[in-house]
C-alpha cells in the first residue's frame, strides 16, 4: 500500500467543519471574552461558544461508537484540533478537555457507566468533563517504586467511597459555575484497610496498585454537605486566558461504589493511556500554532518593509526565519498524522506505538515555541504590541511542552523507559517488528 498524505472524503469533511466551526463560532467567542479583565469572567464567557459545539456534535464527536458517541479516527481529532488551535486555542481547549475527561470512560466503561455519558450524547446543554490528575505538589514522580503516591485518597465505606484531597490544573474541574463539573474522573489512592495481612497488593511498595479512578457526578456533589468540594484557588495563565484549571479540594465526597470505572490497580494503566492518546492531540496543537505564527508573519513581511526600499519578505533573513516555521509545521504535521494512525493501526506493539505519541507531543510542542519565537524575532519590536498576535501565540504556545504530562519530568523520562526495555524495537511503528522482536 503506498504512503499516501491526501485527505480521503471522510478527513477532508472533518477539516472543512473544523475550520468553519473555528471561524464562525471560536473567533467570535475570543472577542466576546476579551473583554473582561478576570479569568473566571472569561471562561464563563466561552459557554455560549461551548453550547454551540455540542449542539453541533463536537461532544458527541469524542465519544467513542461502542459507547453510543460519533467519535472518528485519532487521526481525525488530530486535523480537527489543527484547524481549531490556528483560529482559537483558548476556547477550542475547553472543548477537547472535556473529551480528555471522557477519554477513561471511552477506555473503560463497563455497561453500568453508559448513564455516566448520557449528557454528553444528548447533544443538547454546556456539560463539562475533566480528567483530574494532577496535584498541588506535582505527579512527576508519584507512581514510582517506594513513592508516597497520589495525595488525593479515597476509602471504601460500606456500598460508598469517601475521596479526600487537593487537585490542581484539572481542565473543567469546577464547572461553569466553580460549585463542580458534569463528570469528575477522579484519579486517586485507595487507603481502605487491607483485610489481612497477607494481602500483596495492599503491602505493595508500587504506588499503581492503589490507584483507581472514580466518577464523581455534579449530582454526587450535590448531594454532600456544603463545602465537601471547593475551589481554593483559580489560576490565572498567561496563556489560554479563557481555560479553568483551578486549585480544588475534595473534604469527606461520598459517591455511590457504582462511580468506581477502574478499582484500585486499574487506574494507572488507564490514566496513563488516556495521556498517550493526548499526546498525539497535544502535537496537533503546536501545529496550529505554529500555522497561525507562520500565517501572520509571512503577512507581516509582505506589508511591512521597515522604511526599506523593498518589503520584508525580500529580505533574506526575515525569510530564513519564517521558512524555518513552516518547513517545522510541515515536520510536525507529518509526525502527528503518522503518530495518530500507528496509534489505532500500528504496525508495532502498543509501546512502540505509543513511542510515536510520546514523541509528537515532546517534538511538536518545543517546535511550536520555537516557532513563535522566531516569529517574533523576524517581525522585530513591533511583534511586543498586544495589538499583534505574536505575544499570545507565544503565551499559548509555552504551555504545551509543560502541561499535559510535562515533557521533562514525564514524557522524555517515559521515551527513557521505553528505550531501556530489553525488548526495544526502535522502528517497529514504521517497518513493523523486526526479526528478533517477533
Amino acid at each position: 500500500m503506498p504512503v499516501d498524505f491526501h485527505l480521503g472524503p471522510t478527513e477532508a469533511a472533518t477539516r472543512a467543519a473544523a475550520a468553519s466551526f473555528a471561524q464562525h463560532v471560536l473567533k467570535p467567542a475570543r472577542t466576546e471574552y476579551i473583554q473582561h479583565a478576570k479569568h473566571t469572567d472569561r471562561f464563563q464567557a466561552t459557554r455560549p461558544a461551548y453550547a454551540a459545539a455540542v449542539q453541533g456534535g463536537l461532544l458527541k464527536g469524542q465519544v467513542s461508537p461502542a459507547r453510543g458517541g460519533s467519535g472518528g479516527t485519532l487521526v481525525e481529532a488530530a486535523i480537527m484540533v489543527e484547524e481549531c488551535y490556528a483560529v482559537e486555542p483558548s476556547a477550542a481547549l475547553t472543548i477537547f478537555a472535556t473529551g480528555l475527561g471522557l477519554t477513561p470512560l471511552n477506555m473503560a466503561a463497563g455497561p453500568q457507566h453508559q448513564e455516566f455519558l448520557t449528557p454528553f450524547l444528548s447533544g443538547q446543554g454546556s456539560p463539562l468533563a475533566s480528567l483530574v490528575f494532577s496535584e498541588p505538589g506535582g505527579v512527576a514522580n508519584a507512581l514510582e517504586k517506594g513513592a508516597p503516591g497520589f495525595q488525593t485518597t479515597a476509602h471504601r465505606d460500606g456500598d460508598e467511597w469517601v475521596i479526600n484531597g487537593e487537585k490542581m490544573w484539572a481542565t473543567n474541574c469546577a464547572g461553569w459555575d466553580f460549585g463542580g463539573c458534569d463528570l469528575a474522573c477522579v484519579v486517586c489512592r485507595d487507603t481502605t484497610e487491607a483485610p489481612d495481612n497477607n494481602n500483596s497488593k495492599k503491602n505493595s511498595d508500587d504506588p499503581k496498585d492503589r490507584v483507581m479512578i472514580i466518577l464523581v457526578t455534579r449530582a454526587d456533589l450535590d448531594r454532600n454537605p456544603a463545602g465537601s468540594f471547593e475551589v481554593l484557588r483559580h489560576v490565572s495563565m498567561p496563556g489560554h486566558t479563557s481555560v479553568s484549571g483551578p486549585h480544588v479540594r475534595y473534604n469527606k465526597v461520598r459517591v455511590p461504589a457504582k462511580n468506581v470505572l477502574c478499582p484500585p490497580g486499574q487506574g494507572a494503566q488507564v490514566a496513563l493511556a488516556a495521556f498517550d492518546a493526548s499526546a498525539v492531540l497535544v502535537g496537533a496543537m503546536g501545529v496550529g500554532l505554529m500555522r497561525a505564527a507562520f500565517d501572520a508573519a509571512l503577512a507581516f513581511g509582505r506589508r511591512d518593509s521597515r522604511n526599506g526600499a523593498v518589503p520584508l519578505l525580500e529580505r533574506q533573513a526575515f525569510a530564513d526565519l519564517v521558512s524555518a516555521i513552516k518547513m517545522r509545521a510541515e515536520a510536525c504535521r507529518a509526525l502527528t498524522w503518522k503518530a495518530a494512525h500507528a496509534m489505532e493501526h500500528g504496525p508495532g506493539d502498543y509501546d512502540a506505538r505509543r513511542e510515536l505519541a510520546l514523541a509528537a507531543k515532546v517534538y511538536c510542542s518545543e517546535a511550536a515555541v520555537q516557532a513563535c519565537h522566531d516569529a517574533i524575532s523576524a517581525v522585530g519590536i513591533t511583534a511586543y504590541d498586544t495589538s499583534q498576535p505574536f505575544a499570545e501565540l507565544l503565551n499559548n504556545a509555552m504551555v504545551l511542552p509543560i502541561f499535559d504530562g510535562g515533557n521533562v519530568g514525564i514524557r522524555r523520562r517515559h521515551m527513557q523507559q521505553l528505550m531501556q526495555s530489553p525488548t526495544y524495537d526502535a522502528w517497529a511503528a514504521t517497518y513493523g517488528p523486526s526479526q528478533g522482536n517477533k
